[in-house]
């Protein structure tokens, strides 16, 4: 018998009178046990992922961004940053983020920052000045004020003075 007739019987037997639930071709205990499995299938839920949903792949790439991109902030500064921006991540995911990343805590991301590396990450902010003087043929002294983008290495020569 399949499960639909099993269903159809258990739900019949409940009405018979008397007379006939003698005559029945099942046992009762087979009759319940049927029933309980009509029970369970007729309740049970879906199955679904449990907790909370996962974060947007966006979200994930701005945390690593901003850990390796600013290695002083950690688990607590950037779910501050990430606030301002509207966006409510926890400290522990974050640290689940890094971690799952490969990258250490703050203060020793902070501690292993190199030169090399600071210059690459401030570059486009950063101008290198100088004044430098040079004595001419005429023996006049020339002085010239220049400035140099460290990202693209351009020198502007902003003036010169005798």
């Amino acid at each position: 018998m399949s499960w639909a007739d099993r269903a159809v019987l258990c739900a019949l037997a409940r009405h018979l009178p008397s007379a006939l639930r003698r005559h029945r071709l099942v046992t009762p205990g087979t009759l319940l046990g049927w029933h309980r499995r009509l029970v369970r299938w007729k309740w049970r839920q879906p199955p679904g992922r449990s907790g909370r949903p996962p974060l947007p792949e966006e979200i994930v790439a701005l945390i690593r961004r901003l850990a390796t991109e600013i290695p002083a902030w950690g688990c607590v500064r950037i779910p501050g940053e990430l606030q301002r921006l509207g966006h409510r991540v926890a400290a522990a995911t974050i640290r689940r983020i890094l971690r799952r990343s490969g990258l250490p805590h703050a203060p020793q991301r902070a501690s292993r920052q190199s030169w090399r590396t600071f210059l690459r990450s401030q570059a486009h902010t950063l101008l290198a000045c100088d004044f430098p003087h040079v004595e001419a043929v005429i023996l006049k002294r020339l002085y010239v004020f220049l400035v140099m983008e460290i990202k693209t290495r351009r020198v502007h020569i902003l003036g010169g003075c005798w």
